[in-house]
């Protein structure tokens, strides 16, 4: 009885809520009725993060039959399908017609995840380690050397795109293969033994069922969370634009920022979960893998959403903004990537990433009417971000040879 209590309440209750939050936005699109800008962009939205949580639920619970790593990986790719979604649509949008604004949508909506996963994601999770734990931040180990070195393979082929003013198909290619070797890579190490228990949930529910009945739940649930995520991708994403200009807010601004906030939150719950549970490392590892797979991914899918809307091979050009955008995006990225070289992201190292973020946040808003001088602040806070990159470079240099070794022997399965 008190098994079958506590699948009623890990399970079948929040299971229940996210198949309810999704049909008020499916019945929308079925019908083809719309409940105004403004509450499009609610029920849509909602909808995504719903089934967000469907994906990341299946996806949680193969952690415990594939090498940790690996699936620490999956998980953070499967929990930002929606990302991936919404910023499909607007660069496809953008193919369609070059000339409509969609171009700098889809790069705003990149942009904007990338920087709030470390400017928000990174130090949240720190302050709830130091909150439940005690400890002034969050320790990781030579295993987590794989995952630094592939944020700075990626982190490095940023300037590239910055330095071409455009992202193209070779650069799809690139970056495709090295989030390829990443998942390899991740694939052949052992798969870890935690001390802590099993954190609750639906992931923890699915992880004790038989084999064929766990594959068919997560089968159904995933078939379910990406149909409801096509669904609503189109409509969230049009909603978004509409709201912008009906309220007289930068439909830019709030694309970059509103939209990433409902696509990334299953992954960002995620990884909570994971240091509400003791274990910080993993939630930690997933953000750095979320990062991983949007910088390499997100961003090199671009150009082939807008090639498929252009009806052929094409790039997406960024213009002075976007350039200044992704040139931030990309310090950012090096920044967070110094402060990792340590094998720790300290309480110190979180402060420092989300006084910056808010900081360039802030100063975005209040120079928008200024495009100008909007530019100048992002060309600023990046140079800011690289100018401390370099300092905890000279600091940490000697560190460098032993990630590199590390990456390269993290032992393999069996053995192997």
């Amino acid at each position: 009885m008190t098994r079958t209590h506590n699948a009623v309440r890990e399970f079948v209750l929040p299971v229940s809520i996210a198949v309810a939050a999704v049909l008020p936005a499916t019945c929308l699109r079925l019908t083809g009725g719309s409940a105004g800008a403004g509450g499009d962009v609610a029920l849509f939205g909602l909808a995504i993060l719903a089934a967000g949580f469907l994906l990341s639920w299946g996806a949680e619970a193969a952690e415990k039959y594939i090498a940790t790593g690996f699936v620490l990986a999956v998980v953070a790719l499967i929990t930002v399908l929606p990302e991936y979604a919404v910023d499909f649509y607007y660069a496809y949008r953008a193919g369609q017609d070059p000339a409509s604004g969609y171009v700098a949508y889809a790069a705003a909506n990149m942009t904007g995840a990338n920087r709030l996963l470390i400017g928000l994601a990174w130090p949240l999770l720190v302050g709830l380690h130091w909150w439940r734990s005690r400890q002034r931040g969050i320790a990781l180990q030579y295993e987590n050397s794989v995952e630094i070195v592939f944020l700075a393979l990626a982190s490095a082929y940023a300037f590239v795109i910055v330095l071409k003013d455009r992202i193209g198909v070779f650069d799809f290619l690139v970056l495709g293969a090295l989030f390829c070797a990443y998942l390899w890579r991740t694939s052949r190490a052992d798969n870890e033994e935690e001390e802590e228990d099993e954190e609750p949930g639906p992931g923890a529910v699915i992880a004790q069922l038989s084999p064929a009945k766990r594959w068919t739940v997560m089968a159904v649930m995933s078939v379910l969370a990406a149909g409801v995520i096509l669904l609503a991708a189109e409509p969230f994403a049009e909603s978004l634009v509409a709201s912008g200009r009906h309220l007289g807010i930068d439909e830019f601004l709030l694309i970059q920022w509103l939209a990433p906030l409902a696509s990334e939150a299953p992954a960002v719950t995620i990884a909570i979960l994971f240091v509400l549970d003791g274990r910080a490392r993993a939630g930690l590892t997933t953000m750095i893998s979320d990062k991983i797979n949007q910088w390499t991914l997100l961003v090199g899918m671009l150009p082939i959403a807008m090639s498929i809307g252009a009806g052929e091979l094409t790039s997406l050009p960024l213009d002075a903004r976007q350039h200044e955008e992704f040139f931030l995006t990309a310090a950012q990225s090096m920044f967070a990537l110094a402060l990792l070289l340590r094998l720790r992201l300290s309480m110190w190292g979180a402060t420092a990433l989300i006084v910056l973020f808010l900081t360039q946040l802030g100063l975005a808003f209040f120079y928008q009417a200024t495009p100008a001088r909007e530019i100048a602040v992002l060309t600023a806070m990046a140079w800011v971000y690289l100018v401390l990159t370099a300092l905890l470079l000279a600091r940490d240099a000697r560190r460098l040879p032993s990630i590199l070794r590390a990456a390269r022997e993290v032992r393999q399965p069996d053995g192997g």
